[in-house]
């Protein structure tokens, strides 16, 4: 009689496929949500990062960066508005809007050769009486990040990820 019950419990497992399913549907969910968000986080840093080298194109493309008519050499309101023009289709995911990183945009000048670089405004790089000046220009923009599912970490700040992008040129006035 034992050895009965034990052959027909052995062959009846007409539940298990869906105590499987139970038990593994929610782990697949997870990683699928995952890869989403992870997604959506890596094409937010790609679009922030193509923002800040518009920046610096708009920087490079109007005369190194210098502008007469912005103190601090630098037309920041330009490249922010060229910027902004670039990452247009990244306003709907993001919960704020571009911004300079702190320190940033910035630039240097060196000399090619010998001789010492004088980066003054709103004359533009001068110096190197044997080279070429090289003003070196750099721009990092910063935004933050709403993901769509947030979990409470210890040690988080919130639910926003701040996400940069960076950008660097060099440019021969």
């Amino acid at each position: 009689m034992i050895r009965l019950m034990w052959k027909r419990f052995r062959r009846d497992r007409s539940g298990q496929a869906l105590v499987e399913l139970a038990i593994a549907l929610p782990v697949l969910l997870l990683i699928l949500l995952g890869g989403v968000e992870l997604a959506r986080i890596c094409y937010a840093s790609i679009e922030v990062t193509n923002a800040a080298h518009a920046a610096l194109q708009y920087a490079v493309l109007n005369g190194g960066a210098f502008n007469s008519n912005d103190a601090t050499g630098l037309d920041s309101t330009g490249m922010m508005r060229a910027a902004t023009a670039d990452d247009y289709d990244l306003s709907t995911t993001l919960s704020t809007p571009l911004s300079w990183a702190s320190g940033y945009p910035t630039y240097t000048c060196t000399c090619s050769g010998t001789g010492t670089a004088s980066c003054s405004v709103p004359n533009g790089p001068t110096g190197c009486t044997t080279s070429h000046v090289v003003t070196t220009v750099q721009v990092q923009m910063q935004t933050s990040f709403d993901p769509l599912i947030y979990v409470p970490l210890p040690g988080w700040g919130g639910s926003k990820i701040t996400i940069y992008g960076y950008a660097q040129a060099k440019v021969l006035p």
